[in-house]
């Protein structure tokens, strides 16, 4: 057998790639959603992901801005913690057996119940894709808590979402059903419209106390017609200051698109930290899944873009190395930071405290200054589960920054810890099988099971799932 000769025609220098191949992982083709293999690829100072799929040719998407920042945080990967039950077998691999399977490298730190598929918004970006469709009874959603408690013994945090779970006629005794049930935080998920104009559902509200979870996208018109389809900045701002009257906790959560708010990341951090409402906010650079604007797969807003941008629309009050990986999921799709913030003054955990250190699963697992008690404090706060503005977030502040000089009571710190945590979420374009598996994010299903939220929202879960409750296939 001869071999032929492969050189281009004319001969010729050799040229190297204008890329390093980082790595060889699996993902799923855009059109048809099948597995496939995708190269991550380093190419001037980004992590892109190249994939080709047998029907539908080759895709390229942008994974990271920085890839320094991108590899730096594999340090930060936390052997999981698996939970007390699974849901489905092994049977066609990743991501085609969620529920979770055995192969799930992670519990669910975050349990998300959503309520219904219909809403009283119809915003251009909309990962869930709202629509009519179907709304959960209570025995539904009584036996997803049940499930959820069963998986996972002492479940930390459930979050009720939709569509729109506030115009579900009973949410609020869903929300008391999840208090009543053992679970320590529970969430609301909220566009704010029915909290700034319905008294009697803010009186509920504040009587069961919830953390309110709530889109909050910028300031400008400009921004509020490209991301929801209307203009609500007075709408959330009387939600904001109702909720601050009722007493309730809130975390902000923008939707950031690229060359649609990113300018407006510092103004809506240092109003977070100035409204006594405001806990922590939650930045979440658009998921193109759903509900989306045109957008090109090579030029969109990262999680580092988001961190970069706080650094320098803030002057100072954040810097890029405030912010640390989250351990419990894969590393890559969370980064956090915590600041003590008094009299205007704000100061960042990681300035004083050696996060670092501690949280690096690599390099320092065996340094003898490591304090178990830090530990697992900082592990912790740096959890999908810790949700800023509850009395857990502020006993595991205290216990990081115990031989700091901040006031230790935990009903002070509750209201001067603030929490700045950005989550990237994976779409068909960017999904990454490896970090899919360690996803700590749950979606808890009418029938037992929980499946990763990245994979419910871009590989057809969700569309199985509201088909067959529609169809009333699954009671």
């Amino acid at each position: 057998m001869s071999l032929s000769n492969n050189r281009t025609e004319g001969g010729g220098k050799k040229q190297d790639a204008d890329y390093v191949f980082y790595e060889l992982t699996r993902s799923v083709c855009p059109k048809c959603l099948e597995p496939i293999d995708a190269q991550i690829l380093v190419r001037e100072g980004r992590v892109e992901m190249r994939k080709r799929c047998p029907k539908h040719g080759w895709f390229e998407a942008l994974i990271s801005s920085d890839a320094e920042m991108y590899l730096g945080s594999l340090r930060y990967n936390k052997p999981g913690t698996m939970p007390l039950g699974y849901s489905t077998e092994v049977v066609d691999g990743c991501p085609k057996d969620c529920g979770l399977c055995p192969e799930h490298k992670q519990h669910t730190c975050l349990g998300l119940i959503e309520v219904n598929s219909h809403c009283n918004l119809d915003c251009p970006i909309c990962f869930a894709d709202a629509q009519p469709g179907f709304s959960l009874s209570m025995a539904q959603v009584e036996r997803m808590l049940d499930r959820f408690v069963e998986l996972e013994g002492e479940p930390e945090v459930v979050q009720f979402s939709g569509g729109e779970p506030t115009i579900h006629p009973d949410i609020l005794p869903m929300l008391r059903m999840a208090f009543d049930k053992g679970i320590p935080v529970v969430m609301l998920n909220t566009n704010g419209v029915r909290i700034a104009r319905d008294d009697r559902f803010l009186a509920g509200l504040a009587d069961i106390a919830p953390t309110i979870y709530l889109q909050f996208d910028g300031f400008s018109t400009q921004t509020h017609q490209a991301i929801r389809g209307k203009d609500l900045v007075d709408v959330k701002l009387k939600a904001l200051d109702r909720l601050a009257k009722a007493g309730l906790d809130v975390v902000l959560v923008p939707a950031i698109e690229k060359g649609v708010n990113h300018h407006e990341i510092g103004d809506i951090v240092r109003f977070g930290i100035d409204h006594p409402a405001v806990r922590g906010i939650a930045f979440q650079p658009v998921t193109h899944s759903g509900r989306y604007i045109p957008f090109n797969p090579l030029d969109r807003e990262t999680l580092a873009d988001v961190i970069h941008g706080i650094a320098e629309q803030t002057q100072g009050m954040f810097v890029e190395s405030d912010f640390v990986p989250v351990p419990c999921c894969h590393p890559t799709c969370r980064s956090a930071t915590y600041a003590y913030v008094e009299n205007g003054e704000v100061t960042p955990l990681p300035r004083v405290v050696d996060v670092d250190k501690y949280l690096d699963y690599i390099t320092n697992r065996t340094l003898p200054e490591i304090q178990p008690d830090i530990l697992e404090a900082l592990e912790g706060l740096w959890s999908a589960s810790s949700v800023p503005g509850t009395a857990a977030a502020a006993r595991r502040f205290d216990c990081a920054a115990c031989n700091l000089s901040f006031s230790n009571e935990t009903a002070y710190l509750k209201n001067h810890v603030f929490m700045i945590v950005v989550q990237g979420f994976a779409d068909a374009y960017t999904m990454d099988l490896k970090a899919l598996m360690k996803c700590c994010i749950g979606e808890l299903i009418p029938d037992g099971r929980v499946i990763p939220f990245c994979a419910y929202n871009s590989v057809g879960y969700r569309e199985r799932v509201r088909s067959a409750l529609i169809a009333g296939k699954m009671k």
